[in-house]
């Protein structure tokens, strides 16, 4: 295989680390500086430069993209996309992933637990989204902000709103988020690839420092996660559109809360911590792909015209509840490629499978029968929290 490494950084750690592993694994490697690519634009012939002469082929790329290119370096990975060279995080998860605001709203919409998180611009608005979210401490984050840059911890509302208008006079977009009180100066950073999670580990605070970043200071300590806690941090990386990922978890009260999912995590602190061998798992993973690449349903399944991949849920009292998979949809000429029940996925359910209420399958066949079953589907209702009414909003009772 031929891998080529996209960083600005080639000396660190990390970059270090997965070029002498994928040497070592008898690979050929080449560091490859992001900012020295020319992206070359004609009809059918997307095409990539570097250092001015016509880049040569590769097998894949793995992107190592800083913040601070974000939007460049998407831009050569999305070429490299356009090519067929494999890459295991795509350009849009990678954009997804760097902007906070983004990231939480793809999460949210999934029922992927995250702490209460709201985003405002008027000043007017900034006082009642810190109750909404259980008032203060809040913490407030700038949308772009990495290694804890640009995270601040406010003990009352009012050093929360000081702060909050000098970000925004400073063009600064902002998150107001809930403080998880018992996760305080300690999260878990769990590192995904493919469909696992191959290490974790907590990282702790020092001293009366919040942040547990450990390029603050921060001590590490391997921690094996639970099937649920694993099994959801596999789902954020993967909802964002990243196959290798560093998802960042707080421990609540009420279960883990997906703080951040990272495209670009460092190895060094949690290699340290667990003494195990990430690059290799990753450039593993990326040979297994290069070799027998996984397929995108929904860009490759719809070919065949009137024909494609569809996402139908089982409401209540539907005819179709109670029944096995081969009697409700293989009669319809559909195939279930994966049923989603709670926060279980069951691929390639068999055909004996009694559907439940609210289970949500993904089915291929026939787009008028699937349409024939959405249409009965309803539509999904937003929860509306009580309002909380002021004294003087109260009605005088006679």
């Amino acid at each position: 295989m031929k891998l080529g490494i996209l960083s600005t950084s080639p000396n660190n750690y990390s970059t270090s680390r997965l070029r002498q592993t994928a040497i070592d694994r008898g690979h050929k490697v080449k560091v490859l500086n992001t900012l020295r690519f020319s992206i070359e634009l004609q009809e059918g012939e997307p095409d990539l430069h570097f250092r001015s002469k016509q880049l040569s082929e590769y097998d894949a790329v793995l992107p190592r993209i800083g913040a601070s290119i974000t939007y460049f370096g998407t831009a050569v990975v999305r070429q490299f996309e356009q090519m067929d060279v494999y890459t295991p995080n795509t350009a849009a998860g990678i954009s997804n992933s760097r902007d906070k605001l983004r990231s939480l709203q793809i999460l949210s919409r999934h029922d992927i637990g995250i702490p209460h998180t709201t985003f405002v611009r008027d000043r007017a608005d900034v006082l009642p989204a810190i109750e909404r979210i259980g008032g203060a401490p809040v913490i407030i984050k700038i949308l772009e902000g990495t290694q804890g840059v640009g995270v601040i911890l406010a003990d009352s509302t009012k050093v929360a709103e000081a702060i909050i208008e000098t970000l925004q006079t400073a063009k600064q977009n902002v998150l107001i988020q809930q403080f998880i009180r018992e996760s305080k100066g300690t999260d878990v950073r769990a590192f995904v690839v493919g469909d696992q999670v191959v290490a974790a580990m907590r990282r702790r605070a020092v001293g009366d420092e919040f942040r547990s970043n450990v390029h603050r200071g921060g001590t590490t300590e391997p921690v094996t996660l639970d099937e649920k806690t694993a099994q959801l941090a596999v789902r954020a990386a993967q909802i964002m559109g990243l196959r290798v990922a560093g998802v960042d978890i707080l421990e609540s009260d009420s279960g883990p809360l997906i703080m951040e999912v990272n495209s670009s995590p460092g190895l060094e602190g949690i290699e340290g911590a667990t003494k195990l061998d990430i690059a290799g798992s990753i450039v593993d993973y990326i040979e297994q792909q290069v070799n027998f690449p996984e397929i995108d349903l929904r860009q490759r399944l719809t070919v065949s015209k009137g024909f494609g991949v569809a996402d139908i849920v089982i409401p209540d009292g539907s005819e179709l509840v109670g029944k096995p998979i081969s009697e409700s949809l293989w009669n319809r000429d559909l195939t279930v490629l994966n049923l989603h029940r709670g926060t279980t996925i069951i691929s390639n359910p068999k055909s004996t499978r009694i559907l439940e209420a609210g289970d949500k399958v993904l089915c291929y066949g026939r787009l008028d029968n699937m349409r024939d079953l959405a249409e009965k589907t309803p539509k999904r209702k937003r929860r509306l929290k009580p309002r909380k009414l002021s004294a003087s909003a109260i009605p005088d009772q006679d």
